[in-house]
């Protein structure tokens, strides 16, 4: 098989100081199979992921991949290329930060370890093609694909969570936003997402009370839109024009005026509630 994986060798040794991480690096694999280091200063991944795409060449090979991530000290460094030496393999490896990896490669050679560098190489092309230095910053790429994956979770919420669907979720919510229509709800909703923000709006409606969840939730987390009545009015005009009168006296500057007095005596009853003026306000500024 290509790539055999026993459980203490996979965990690695979490830390200096880890007495069960000590007592894994202990055991010894298969003498019958290889075993390869792998050495990051992250969590390891990308160093597996390219062995084992490498080791798709190689059918049949037994393999042992030992992962030893967050080596960031040389102490650290040194023990695991002592670890190497005795069993005879070599080490692969992403360290970022120069240090580490040149200490890496100093004791790999003093212990007659082969060290090879997947990072360092790409690093120093791209420095001189970017005329820019790296970061040195172990983990960025899991940070980064982190926060990629937590704006899809939070874009999704807002969807889910728009104009009161879903209100019994509202506890989930970082962030819980209460207007009446067009007062930019969803358009701020879906930027504060994009963000990385959990967000739900929900809609203040005429002689309709709020759900019952709102009034427990954080006040910290409700923040109440308000606008001034005769633009409200002018800017429901163009959905009102649209639907040919169907909506009623939904732009009626009047009607826009009460409906606001109301939403407005619901923000009051709760004076720990932030109130934003969204009028003639991008949605940059309302955000912040």
């Amino acid at each position: 098989m290509t790539s055999i994986r026993h459980p203490e060798y996979r965990s690695g040794v979490k830390s200096d100081n880890d007495p069960a991480a000590a007592a894994r690096a202990d055991h010894r694999p298969d003498k019958r199979k290889s075993l390869i280091f792998v050495v990051s200063d992250g969590t390891g991944r990308t160093a597996e992921r390219a062995l084992s795409a490498a080791l798709v060449q190689f059918p049949g090979a037994q393999v042992d991949i030992a992962v030893r991530p967050n080596v960031r000290s040389k102490p650290r460094v040194r023990a695991i290329v002592a670890e190497a030496a005795k069993t005879g393999r070599f080490i692969v490896h992403t360290i970022v930060t120069d240090a580490v990896r040149e200490e890496l490669v100093k004791s790999g050679r003093e212990h007659n370890v082969e060290t090879i560098d997947l990072m360092g190489p790409l690093l120093v092309r791209l420095t001189e093609t970017l005329a820019t230095s790296p970061t040195e910053k172990p983990g960025l790429f899991t940070q980064l694909n982190k926060s990629y994956f937590r704006r899809i979770e939070t874009m999704e919420f807002a969807f889910k969570h728009d104009d009161g669907q879903r209100v019994e979720d509202a506890r989930k919510a970082e962030i819980v936003l209460l207007g009446v229509s067009r007062t930019f709800k969803t358009p701020l909703s879906i930027y504060l997402a994009f963000k990385g923000w959990f967000v739900a709006n929900i809609p203040i409606i005429l002689h309709q009370e709020l759900p019952n969840i709102v009034t427990k939730l954080p006040p910290n987390r409700v923040f109440c839109l308000d606008t001034n009545a005769r633009q409200l009015a002018e800017l429901r005009r163009t959905r009102h024009d649209y639907l040919k009168g169907a909506a009623g006296d939904y732009a009626d500057p009047e009607a826009v005026r009460i409906e606001l007095m109301y939403a407005r005596r619901n923000f009051y009853k709760n004076p720990l509630w932030a109130i934003i003026n969204v009028t003639n306000k991008p949605i940059e500024e309302n955000a912040s």
